[in-house]
């Protein structure tokens, strides 16, 4: 029986970089003020590239370093809460961009745990329908949701784009995953979505477009469930913590994964962190995490990798890989 492996990671990050002190030329916020409680000293913000654009560059470069042709791919995954428009999904855009008229296409809307479910969606997926390629993206041009005279959410958010190609193979890859949701914490972190006003509501309600976030009631639940879900993922697995290189964390908050790390009595440095130079980019971070460890080397073959993310919804989850 074959497993169902990455064979290919990319990214796209949008060139323009935004710094705290140019946040702070619009809102009262300093650079020393958001580094405390983040961590983070910039983003990377798109000047007109949507969620669609940034997918197809990321796509683009995991199938290159994959060596598959998109027109072999059988089924596209989009994980993202910025779309360009309700329909077509971002996976089918990506689908016309790549030319891959062989592949099921479809969005999930899993805020920042969308990548680590995108991954164990397609890995069913392709065991159920015996599938051999997939795609699965992380993307967000989250610059168009957030409220730039909000400080406590306008640091935060960055663009950007995550893409891995699964192939099946004999090596082992995707080991197991868990993927939960606390649906009655859903009001912490919200996006409106269209006005309701028809000829038949009893009332206009109008919808708030732009992210609304509970900061103290997320890290609270980020660090909970953190524990929970690599604890979890790890059961039944014979496999260690001394086994694991590297625990990839959705790349919110610095003082989250310090919490976490705490909980879990692991050391700081088996978690890899990049939100310093990139934010917080939801469904894209821990992809972009994963396409910056590859180019820097870092992960090789037979490595064990955790990833873990939490997010709107709320969700959670994390998958356990070898590389």
């Amino acid at each position: 029986m074959s497993n169902i492996k990455i064979a290919g990671i990319g990214a796209y990050l949008p060139s323009l970089v935004v710094t705290n002190d140019r946040i702070s030329e619009f809102v009262e916020t300093s650079d020393e003020w958001i580094v405390q409680r983040t961590g983070m000293r910039e983003r990377r913000i798109s000047e007109g590239e949507n969620t669609s654009d940034i997918s197809t560059k990321a796509a683009k470069l995991a199938l290159e370093r994959a060596g598959i042709d998109a027109k072999d791919l059988e089924l596209i995954i989009v994980a993202t809460i910025s779309p360009d428009m309700f329909i077509p999904s971002v996976a089918c855009l990506v689908q016309s961009n790549l030319d891959a008229d062989k592949a099921a296409c479809f969005d999930i809307s899993v805020a920042c745990s969308g990548f680590v479910y995108g991954l164990e969606t397609a890995k069913a997926l392709m065991m159920s329908m015996n599938y051999k390629n997939a795609l699965v993206i992380g993307a967000e041009v989250l610059s168009k949701v957030t409220d730039w005279t909000d400080r406590s959410t306008c640091i935060l958010f960055g663009d950007g784009a995550g893409a891995a190609v699964l192939k099946r193979d004999q090596a082992p890859g995707i080991i197991k995953s868990y993927l939960r949701a606390d649906g009655k914490k859903g009001e912490a972190l919200t996006i409106g979505a269209t006005d309701f006003d028809t000829p038949f509501s009893k009332e206009k309600k109008l919808a708030k477009r732009t992210i609304d976030m509970n900061g103290r009631e997320i890290l609270r639940f980020a660090v909970s469930v953190i524990d929970e879900a690599v604890t979890e993922v790890m059961k039944d697995t014979n496999v260690s913590f001394d086994d694991i290189k590297y625990i990839v964390p959705h790349q919110a908050n610095y003082r989250i994964i310090k919490l976490a790390a705490e909980k879990l009595k692991l050391s700081e440095d088996k978690f890899y962190l990049n939100l310093e130079k990139v934010g917080n980019t939801s469904a894209a971070t821990v992809p972009i995490a994963l396409n910056e460890m590859y180019e820097k080397g870092l992960l090789n073959k037979g490595d064990k990798i955790i990833l873990v993310a939490f997010g709107g919804g709320l969700t959670y989850a994390a998958t356990l890989l070898e590389w």
